[in-house]
């Protein structure tokens, strides 16, 4: 049993992996290899004077993965309540989790089908992104969204930013208290 699963792995979902590993929960991410950062070259990307979105999404899956988050190559067709857990299936297997990230760019087909609340999008070329709280909640209790579908701007800096601020919402639910992810340098 997974902590949280992460249904996505471009920048938000990454990100997300990255800080709900490193926050020990036991976590799951799934890349269905169709996200739009895999076609990017980035110019824009605060700290990076250039780099492909190809390496940046391999680069943050590493990270994440590095930490502890097992990335499964899988792309997920359905996700089932079953009492305080959720059933991830993907079209390669099954997993089961205690609470769900959606990160899942442009497609909120999944989202529709399990019955998560969407609405019009305001960002050019998207459809229909998914209703959050201002914490990322939707109206499905421990389904949570990050990134593009839950309405932020498709800039993967925007995007990457939004999901660690998501995953650091949830795990300080999971807690019961504030969570905070930082590294110190050591001393000179």
């Amino acid at each position: 049993m997974y902590d949280i699963a992460i249904i996505g792995a471009g920048p938000a979902g990454g990100s997300a992996a990255l800080f709900s590993a490193r926050a020990n929960k036991k976590t799951v991410f799934f890349d269905s290899d169709q996200g739009v950062t895999r076609r990017a070259l980035l110019r824009n990307h605060y700290g990076i004077a250039e780099i492909g979105g190809p390496d940046l999404v391999e680069v943050g899956q590493r990270q994440a993965t590095e930490a502890g988050a097992e990335l499964v190559r899988s792309k997920v067709v359905d996700v089932q309540k079953n009492g305080d857990t959720f059933t991830v299936k993907t079209e390669d297997g099954t997993f089961e989790a205690r609470y769900v990230i959606l990160a899942t760019g442009l497609w909120a087909d999944l989202a529709e089908s399990i019955g998560v609340t969407t609405k019009p999008a305001t960002e050019p070329r998207i459809k229909t992104i998914v209703e959050v709280d201002a914490q990322g909640r939707t109206n499905i209790p421990g389904i949570w969204a990050a990134g593009t579908i839950a309405g932020t701007s498709v800039h993967t800096i925007i995007t990457a930013g939004d999901g660690a601020r998501v995953a650091i919402n949830l795990i300080s639910e999971i807690n019961g208290e504030r969570y905070v992810d930082h590294d110190v340098l050591p001393a000179k």
